[in-house]
């Protein structure tokens, strides 16, 4: 069978209808992955693309898709199947026709719903991947060691793995130690995240709901996912002061919004290298000046 009569086979499968697949046309994937619009049927389907070693990657992801529908603020594409042969793996989901204009305030408030579903635990029940890099979510019960281990001890440990050495390491050492100075007083709860969310990974649909997508899901400190909306830009005052309206931030996310980032940056540097590397720096060096 060639891939798209075994993608075929999988929708059939799925939907418990049999007809015939038809290609419409590549659509943007991202930079990891390739996309096409199909239809089955009367229905069109959107198909995320990889090579089969990288399954693992969409099963996660389609398990994030169904964490995210949880939330009925926001329209999140519902994932039909994935599956793989000897050489690709694929991802089928809901179709959706997006575009960048609609109401930022809904974006906000639906995030803010989004956050205010929560466990007693932080992680969730399976790895996942941030970007092609994977994330550990092993269930904690203690946020700050979560963070320290999971999150940034693992992408420095990355880091020297690829023949990184000197300032980087030094001062992320250190800064491990003190980290937890930034949490004084501050014990987050444990909410749902999409845990990827730059401008690039969300949108609205045609109707004007906000629309999220391309998870990298896990339960933590919502200031994670408020943070990395700042770090690209592309958001803009009203999504901010309706989210604070909804669910107003501590006074501590000023500083700790550059911790969570520090995630971001360091995992981009072990992606791309380049200038992520002194951003990491600068990021880190600030980080230890407010803990002086």
């Amino acid at each position: 069978m060639s891939l798209w009569e075994h993608i075929a086979a999988d929708v059939a499968a799925a939907t418990g209808q049999q007809s015939v697949l038809k290609q419409l046309g590549a659509v943007s994937g991202g930079c990891i992955n390739e996309a096409q619009r199909v239809r089955f049927g009367e229905t069109d389907y959107f198909v995320k693309l990889t090579s089969a070693s990288r399954v693992d990657m969409f099963m996660a992801e389609f398990a994030g898709l169904n964490e995210l529908r949880q939330c009925a603020a926001l329209h999140v594409p519902a994932p039909l199947c994935c599956g793989h042969d000897d050489h690709s793996a694929w991802l089928v989901m809901e179709y959706l026709s997006l575009g960048r204009h609609g109401d930022p305030v809904a974006l906000a408030e639906g995030l803010a719903s989004l956050h205010h579903i929560s466990r007693d635990q932080y992680g969730w029940h399976r790895p996942n991947t941030i970007g092609a890099t994977p994330q550990d979510n092993t269930w904690s019960d203690d946020w700050v060691a979560f963070w320290q281990l999971q999150r940034l001890q693992f992408q420095l440990d990355l880091a020297a793995r690829n023949g990184v050495t000197g300032r980087l390491l030094s001062q992320g050492e250190q800064l491990l130690e003190e980290l937890p100075a930034l949490f004084e007083g501050y014990v987050p709860q444990a909410s749902l995240l999409h845990g990827d969310l730059w401008a690039g990974n969300y949108a609205y649909t045609q109707t004007g709901e906000p629309t999220l997508f391309d998870p990298a899901v896990y339960y933590g400190d919502r200031e994670a996912d408020l943070a990395m909306t700042e770090l690209f830009g592309g958001f803009g005052a009203d999504f901010y002061a309706a989210y604070n309206n909804a669910w107003p931030l501590d006074s501590g996310y000023r500083t700790r919004k550059t911790l969570y980032n520090l995630y971001h940056i360091l995992n981009h540097f072990n992606m791309f290298g380049g200038g992520y590397g002194g951003q990491a720096q600068r990021m880190m060096a600030s980080l230890l000046g407010e803990l002086r």
